[in-house]
Formats: structure tokens, C-alpha cells, sequence
């Protein structure tokens, strides 16, 4: 078989990969999310691919819940950690790297394994039940609302849940900036 005689499979056709810019022809770089700063439409997106990854990271590794937890999302430690740690797979699996990025891949998820079961441990989710990362308060500041576990009944419901509340609280500060903004001169009033 000749080279030119290859016929890719369907997953080798670029317009068909996420990310795919039909304009430049070429799939977009992986780059890092500022969770802060993310317009609301792009929140969704990113928040559901780093879910879908996530979801296969925790598989293909056999992950408990004491490294990544069914609510991950509603603790932002773990969404911080675990989005870096997508990227870090993207660029060590971009086929422009080295053969040997995906061996430092892998040292960098040893690492971050460790990191993960310690901000799990501190945040307190577990596999069944949940509650919000505990707060210090510190001198001069009000005293941090008691905490209360509650359980988890559907982890896909809930993140549904999630993803709607935090682009909807995104959209309506979104709104809330651009109500403050004058159409005539652009100024933030």
C-alpha cells in the first residue's frame, strides 16, 4: 500500500473535530480557561466538555470518588484543577508534540492525583453526599454559614442543574454590565 493510497477514518477529518474553525481550515489550540472571565455561551461549552472529559478520564483510570467526586463541578477547587489537567492532556496529545509528552503527561496526572484527594478531602464531598468547601473566616469578617451535607440522588441531574444556574447567574451579570453601558459613547456609566 502506498502513502497516498490511505483513506483516513472519519475521526481524521478536522471539520469534524470540536474546536474546528471552518475559516482557518484548522482546529482551535487548546488554551487556558479563566473560569472567572468566561462569557456566559462559552461557560456552557466549556463546562460540558471539561464534564465529558472528566467523565472519561475517571473511567479510563479507574478514579474513586476520593480523586474525583460525582459533584466536582460545585466545588471550585476540583473544576480549577481539573480543568488544568485537561489541558495539560491536550497538549501532551496534540499530534505537533514530542512521543514523549504523554510520559510527562502522566507524572504531571501523579501529581495531580495527590492534589485532587487532598482538595476532596478538605472540600468533604464524597461519593453519596455533598456539601459546600468550608470557609475561614477571618478576623474582622462574618462568621461563615454552617454547612450541611446533603445527598447525591442523580450526578447528571445535578450537573444539568449546575451548568443552567451558573450560565444563567453569568448571563444576568452579563446584562446587568452592558444595562450600565451608554449606547452612544460605550462608557460604563
Amino acid at each position: 500500500m502506498r502513502d497516498d493510497d490511505f483513506i483516513p477514518d472519519e475521526m481524521d477529518f478536522p471539520d469534524e473535530q470540536p474546536g474546528f474553525d471552518p475559516e482557518a481550515g484548522l482546529p482551535d489550540p487548546p488554551h487556558p480557561i479563566n473560569w472567572n472571565l468566561l462569557p456566559s455561551l462559552d461557560l456552557e461549552a466549556e463546562l460540558l466538555e471539561l464534564n465529558r472529559w472528566v467523565d472519561w478520564l475517571r473511567r479510563t483510570y479507574g478514579l474513586a470518588a476520593s480523586v474525583i467526586p460525582p459533584l466536582w463541578h460545585r466545588h471550585s477547587e476540583l473544576l480549577w484543577e481539573l480543568s488544568a489537567l485537561h489541558l495539560s492532556w491536550l497538549a501532551a496529545y496534540d499530534p505537533e508534540q514530542h512521543a514523549s509528552a504523554p510520559l510527562g503527561w502522566h507524572r504531571d496526572f501523579a501529581d495531580a492525583r495527590h492534589r485532587l484527594r487532598e482538595w476532596v478531602a478538605t472540600s468533604g464531598t464524597r461519593l453519596d453526599r455533598d456539601r459546600p468547601t468550608r470557609q475561614t473566616s477571618w478576623p474582622g469578617e462574618d462568621p461563615a454559614e454552617p454547612i450541611e451535607e446533603t445527598p447525591i440522588r442523580d450526578r447528571d441531574e445535578d450537573f444539568v442543574a449546575f451548568v443552567i444556574e451558573e450560565v444563567n447567574r453569568r448571563r444576568q451579570a452579563e446584562d446587568a454590565f452592558y444595562a450600565g453601558i451608554d449606547p452612544q459613547t460605550g462608557e460604563v456609566l
